[in-house]
Order: structure tokens, then C-alpha cells, then sequence
């Protein structure tokens, strides 16, 4: 078997290159990290004959520095495979620990989508961030840090799942009536989701912030109290307007990423993948782009872990 594996800062992302096999394990390193564990409990289950391995957790606050961060990340997985492969930032395989390793997930994903559909821009919106990656002339053309992409709006750090609304909003807008936001942890983008019912109970795959369940209740007491109120001073309407303006909000940031690169590579169509598929949707519609689905073409669940999928058919490919 040909593994791949997308280690990031909250999720461990594993799948094979056929694509029959696909986990995703919520492993934040911040929190008592289980990667270890967890790496060397996949060795010993699945026995993989290569393992091939993208990085996007070495920026995680409880590391000192990144290259604190990638010495951590590549002796879990070394010291779990005997033949692990890292993907650099410039689309090669190194078993050595190099900087550019670090953050380079969405290469592998970039390199699929250039074979499969050509010059587009690829746009992943997972629990945490949407990479916006032009690829011309067959080739990703993307900076090759996360500091460098965020400059260029090829990085937009916001997600489907972990990003707190207050980030997102500084105000709410009900009946016509303006309420400010508080910008405590109370709510994040997996309960807007949960009450518009664009993502399941089962794919809210992060810690809640306040430790609660993850049923509808749950979720909209949060957002209630994402204007200081509660369930019996807010109504439906109320919250449900509260999480539309979340989707809203998140969609045009999107679509003004995808609209600055598209504009500086002078491509106007998107291929999307990630868990926040549905928001890519509403941002190209936005702009007018055209769209392709990865989950209309491999599936949903590789969709939601398009890199691990991508860089287990690369490294399958290596001779």
C-alpha cells in the first residue's frame, strides 16, 4: 500500500492512492499531541509499503518556531515509517528535513488538479484555511510560504469548521437593527454550518468552545452568545440570521482572494475541494467563475482530504 498523510496543526489526514482508504483524525499538537501515538497506530494497522507526507503543522503556537515545529512533525513520522517521503514546496520528494517542506500540502493537491484539468485555480477550504492556488501553464504558481501566500491572497485564513466568528463579523444585522459582535470564543464557523445545515454532526470534527455537545441546540446557544445573549432572549430568526451572515461574510472573502489571483495569472475558472466546498461554490458564482467539484469526481470524502489522496498518487508515480 501507498499512503499518504497531511499532518496539520488541528487535523491528521490519511488516504491511499486509490483511494479506498481515508481517515481523518482531529489531532491538535497544541493540546498534549497524540501524533506519535496515532502515526505509529496507522504503521502497525495498515503496514504501508511508502508513505508520503505533507506538513502544514509546524506553525502550531506550542512550537517555539516552525523549524521546531518540522523536527517534531518529521521524527514522529519517521519514527512511525520506515519509508516516509516529504513533499517540498517545490513539487519533489526529500527524505531529509528541509524549510521547504514546511506548509506545502496544497503542492501535491496543485499538481493533480494541473494534470487533470489544466490551468485553473485551485481553491481548498478546510476546517482552518482556503488556499487559492493558480496553476498555469501547468505548473502551480503559488509563493512557497505561508507569509509569502498570505500577502498575495493566496492564503485566506478562514474555514469551515475552527474560525471564530468574531473574526469574521464585528457586527450582526437584525430586523434592520445593527448589534455589535463580542469578540470572546463563543461561536465559530461549525455551528453557522450546523444550524444552515451544510455540514453534519459527524463532520464538525473540532473541539466546541465551550466544551458543549454538537447537536442544533448546542450550536445556536453558541451563536446566541456571540451577541451576548441567550436562547430565551433570541429566536430562530435571529440565530439563523446570525449564521447567514457568517456564509455571507465568508463567501466574499473567498471570492475576493480567488478574484485577485485570478486577476494577476488571468484565469477565470475554479477547481474546488475541502470541507468548505460549498462556500468555494458561492464564490465563484459570485464572480461568475466557472466550477469544477473534486467531490463530483472522486467523491466527498476524498474531497475533504484531497492533499493525503494527492500526494499517495505522486508518490505512487515516483520511480
Amino acid at each position: 500500500m501507498i499512503l499518504g498523510i497531511d499532518i496539520g496543526g488541528a487535523n491528521t489526514k490519511i488516504a491511499s492512492g486509490d483511494g479506498k482508504l481515508i481517515e481523518l483524525h482531529y489531532l491538535p499538537l497544541w493540546k498534549n499531541s497524540k501524533l506519535p501515538q496515532v502515526l505509529h497506530d496507522i504503521a502497525m494497522r495498515f503496514e504501508p509499503e511508502r508513505v508520503g507526507v505533507v506538513i502544514t503543522g509546524e506553525l502550531a503556537d506550542c512550537f517555539t518556531d516552525k523549524d521546531t515545529g518540522l523536527s517534531y512533525i518529521i521524527n514522529a513520522a519517521n519514527k512511525a515509517f520506515k519509508n516516509a517521503f516529504f513533499l517540498e514546496s517545490s513539487g519533489n520528494f526529500t527524505k531529509e528535513k528541509k524549510h521547504s517542506i514546511a506548509a506545502a500540502n496544497w503542492m501535491a493537491s496543485a499538481l493533480i488538479v494541473a494534470r487533470d484539468s489544466g490551468d485553473r485555480i485551485l481553491v481548498d477550504t478546510g476546517s482552518t484555511t482556503t488556499d487559492i492556488i493558480p496553476i498555469k501553464h501547468g505548473k502551480p504558481q503559488a509563493a512557497g510560504t505561508d507569509f509569502e501566500r498570505l500577502k498575495r491572497s493566496e492564503l485566506v485564513y478562514t474555514g469551515a469548521l475552527r474560525t471564530n466568528i468574531a473574526t469574521i463579523l464585528d457586527h450582526i444585522i437584525f430586523s434592520g437593527a445593527k448589534s455589535r459582535i463580542s469578540s470572546e470564543l463563543f461561536a465559530i464557523t461549525a455551528d453557522a454550518y450546523i444550524v444552515l445545515g451544510m455540514i453534519s454532526q459527524d463532520d464538525y470534527t473540532c473541539d466546541t468552545p465551550d466544551g458543549a455537545g454538537k447537536k442544533l441546540i448546542d450550536a445556536k446557544r453558541r451563536l446566541a452568545r456571540s451577541v451576548c445573549a441567550d436562547l430565551s432572549e433570541i429566536g430562530d430568526l435571529e440565530i439563523i440570521a446570525i449564521a447567514r451572515q457568517v456564509m455571507e461574510k465568508q463567501e466574499r472573502d473567498i471570492a475576493d482572494g480567488i478574484h485577485e489571483v485570478a486577476r494577476r495569472h488571468d484565469l477565470n475558472s475554479v477547481v474546488a475541494c475541502g470541507l468548505g466546498e460549498f462556500l468555494i461554490k458561492k464564490a465563484a458564482d459570485r464572480i461568475g467563475f466557472e466550477i469544477f467539484l473534486i467531490s463530483e469526481k472522486y467523491g466527498a470524502e476524498i474531497s475533504k482530504v484531497f492533499p493525503a489522496y494527492a500526494v499517495a498518487r505522486l508518490l505512487q508515480e515516483m520511480k
